[in-house]
């Protein structure tokens, strides 16, 4: 597990001493900023960065600085209360936290004796602190159906890929003292998003070395503008992109003979599959120039240490996992691996979480929603088994395979967040029993919950993060400042309500559950003392795979997959047209002229989050499609204009952005967009958000069951008939 360097205990000068400084980790996103919370009075009043920690060095984004907005604004949910109206009546009674578990251990013990503890759906929002913990209960209560919006579009087919092909979780070196030479960021802007403990700050750290950087991305990023090469790839295409950059790799002969040699299992049948697969092959569908790709290619191979910083774009189409896989093997063939300033095996400081997925026999198992048909997502094969959400959505509609009885979801907006919001509608008014548990009454709980738990913010709980995800080399607490009215972290929620249902599993306290992952990864502390430390920083130990080989059938990274081969998926990467696009449905193409891009990021708001906060707001008053000059004009529409986006799902409005940079004929849009000021139960939740467009039938990714979120078709119009929605002062 390598060895421990402590640091971060110095003493905080105090000048105020009734004002206590508490040490912890920023999670208004994924997280990794450490932070200093200022409590006085129960009052949070002051936050800044702790110049100690390792990730940001006492830098904060807009997201962090507003946690006093958050923690003390006027519209959170402060106590449990329970419907009295019919379903979107908005009315609401307030009940204690007694009468609140209560009622929902006796109907979810009835559900489980009646109907079986798999018609129960557990739902949680995109990768927090309690999103482990939201399994974990699962688990506990018996249901192996546990889902959250992007487990099959974000992060997970990569962690996938990465641990079918180099038999473990890698990482960028984001500490390395001499960093890369190269970084290529493939559908990803990390300045912007910083997620999973590689912060927007350590990003910029890696470019204080000055690396040659490639930027692949149909909109011209902050970091496209700065690149030195920018490939402006057609959405959906990245799976050719990334074959013709290892064609260029072998036929060229810049890849790492040596190591490929002694280190990786398949190249010659790789070599033969990607021999037809040319940059002028990728030129007629990527729409990038043959050169580019070439120059790019012989970039990233000939400069070493590299980095590939890919991100969830990758991830947003029925070929995710073979898209993941050719992009994978890029730091495979120029040796980028485990070396400084490259992608590295993690330290693992914790070690697994305790999910209780153990608990489950067999048999129980085989009822998770896809099991059969996914096996990287919900089958045997999976990392981090989850069901499949078109499969639990069809459940709900049609109780096909069986019906769902209870949906009880954990800091999740569902309308903003899961694809096709229509059909999220119609499925969730058909589950007889929901609950919901958050910071704010969004319009999600206002339209579907029958109760609603008010859960605590980040500066109001203990929990241990541990970054980057899954590879842990830097041990981080988030430790509770304060806690106000009748606030609940998610974590105690569950221990309260497997002690009200009587279960055998999670009703230790949190606390307790927190001392045991230190102590099982082998950390000599307890939750207590690593609050006080403020965060362990792990030494990285490089090319461990010299003494421990690659945890894969071989022992090598395996560019021919014999695990997937063996699940009787595709051993090699292959490339698949998106099913909606102008090449696979011209018809369609004729009345959706444009190609459709979603989700955009802002640095002021994460996925859903934050439209209340209003100096959050000012920073971006209102959602924004990026689209052409020459396309805007096309349609008559000027910068600032409203216009309405439009899909075979659903219709929007945005506000167009013209931006020269970017793919013509190309719509980028954000996602997550609501507007709380609105009030009411719907708070304009159909106005703007992306998923309203986006698409979750099938063909879906065989492997991990993955639906089509960008590249879809479009067409636009300039709003000439209705007002825009209000936007905060």
């Amino acid at each position: 597990m390598g060895i421990e360097v402590v640091v971060g205990d110095k003493a905080t000068k105090v000048a105020d001493p009734d004002v206590k400084i508490t040490k912890t980790v920023c999670k208004g996103c994924h997280g990794g900023c450490g932070a200093l919370l200022h409590v006085k009075d129960n009052k949070l009043i002051k936050v800044e960065g702790n110049p100690d920690a390792p990730l940001n060095h006492g830098s904060l984004c807009p997201i962090g600085y507003s946690v006093t907005d958050l923690v003390h604004h006027p519209d959170r949910l402060n106590y449990p209360m329970r419907r009295k109206g019919p379903r979107g009546s908005g009315q609401w009674q307030r009940i204690s936290w007694d009468e609140a578990l209560g009622e929902m251990a006796e109907k979810l013990n009835k559900i489980r004796a009646e109907h079986g503890a798999h018609t129960i759906v557990m739902g949680t929002g995109t990768g927090r602190h309690h999103a482990p913990w939201v399994s974990r209960f699962g688990h506990a209560m018996g249901t192996p159906n546990w889902m959250e919006p992007g487990f099959a579009q974000c992060f997970f087919p990569r962690l996938n890929t990465l641990n079918i092909t180099y038999g473990g979780i890698l990482c960028n070196d984001v500490t390395s003292k001499s960093g890369p030479k190269c970084v290529l960021y493939w559908g990803h802007n990390p300045v912007v998003s910083g997620p999973d403990g590689e912060t927007r700050f350590s990003v910029r750290d890696q470019l204080t070395h000055h690396p040659k950087t490639i930027v692949v991305d149909p909109r011209e990023s902050e970091l496209a503008k700065k690149a030195d090469i920018w490939l402006p790839i057609r959405p959906g295409t990245d799976d050719a992109m990334g074959l013709a950059f290892i064609n260029v790799i072998i036929t060229e002969k810049l890849y790492n003979a040596e190591f490929v040699a002694k280190w990786t299992y398949g190249f010659d049948a790789l070599a033969a599959h990607v021999k037809d697969n040319t940059p002028e092959w990728a030129e007629r569908i990527t729409t990038v120039p043959a050169e580019k790709i070439r120059a790019a290619a012989r970039m990233f191979a000939t400069l070493t240490p590299g980095m590939l910083e890919w991100g969830c774009a990758i991830e947003h189409t029925p070929n995710t996992i073979q898209t993941c896989r050719a992009l994978a093997i890029l730091p495979a063939l120029t040796g980028n691996v485990d070396e400084p300033g490259s992608w590295i095996f993690g330290m693992e400081a914790i070690g697994h979480f305790p999910d209780l997925l153990d608990t489950m026999p067999p048999e129980v198992h085989k009822k998770r929603l896809g099991y059969d048909q996914f096996k990287l997502l919900a089958g045997e094969e999976a990392f981090y088994p989850g069901a499949h959400i078109p499969s639990v959505l069809k459940a709900m509609r049609t109780g096909d395979p069986y019906p769902i009885h209870a949906f009880l979801v954990f800091g999740n907006n569902t309308l903003a967040t899961y694809a096709n919001t229509h059909t999220i509608r119609e499925a969730m008014m058909n589950v007889p029993f929901i609950t919901h548990t958050d910071l704010f009454l969004t319009p999600t709980a206002q339209n579907f919950a029958d109760i609603v738990l008010p859960a605590a913010s980040w500066p109001e709980l203990n929990e241990i993060s541990a970054y980057p995800y899954f590879a842990e080399n830097v041990l981080m607490p988030q430790t509770r400042a304060l806690l106000l009215e009748e606030r609940k972290s998610d974590e105690e929620i569950f221990v309260a309500l497997a002690r009200a249902m009587g279960l055998e599993h999670c009703t230790e306290s949190v606390e307790d559950v927190l001392d045991g992952m230190l102590a099982k990864g082998g950390r000599n502390m307890t939750f207590r003392e690593l609050s006080e430390r403020g965060y362990v920083d792990m030494n990285i130990e490089y090319r461990k795979y010299e003494k421990k080989g690659f945890k894969t059938p071989t022992g090598k990274i395996e560019l021919y997959s014999t695990r997937l081969e063996k699940m009787g998926y595709p051993p090699l990467p292959v490339y698949v047209e998106p099913p909606e696009s102008p090449i696979s449905t011209p018809k369609v193409a004729e009345e959706f002229p444009l190609v459709l891009t979603t989700g955009a990021r802002v640095p002021f708001y994460f996925c859903s989050e934050g439209r209340q906060i209003t100096r959050l707001r000012k920073g971006s008053k209102d959602p924004q499609a990026d689209i052409h000059p020459a396309t805007a004009e096309k349609y008559g529409i000027k910068d600032g204009d409203w216009i309405w986006i439009e899909s075979r799902r659903g219709k929007i409005r945005q506000k167009a952005k013209l931006v020269d940079g970017m793919q013509i004929d190309t719509v980028a849009i954000q996602f997550g967009w609501w507007f709380p000021e609105e009030g009411g139960v719907d708070m304009g939740i159909y106005k703007s958000g992306a998923n309203l467009l986006t698409n979750n039938e099938p063909p879906f990714d065989p492997q991990m069951g993955t639906y089509q979120l960008r590249a879809l078709l479009c067409r636009i119009a300039k709003v000439e008939d209705e007002a825009p929605a209000k936007a905060a002062e």
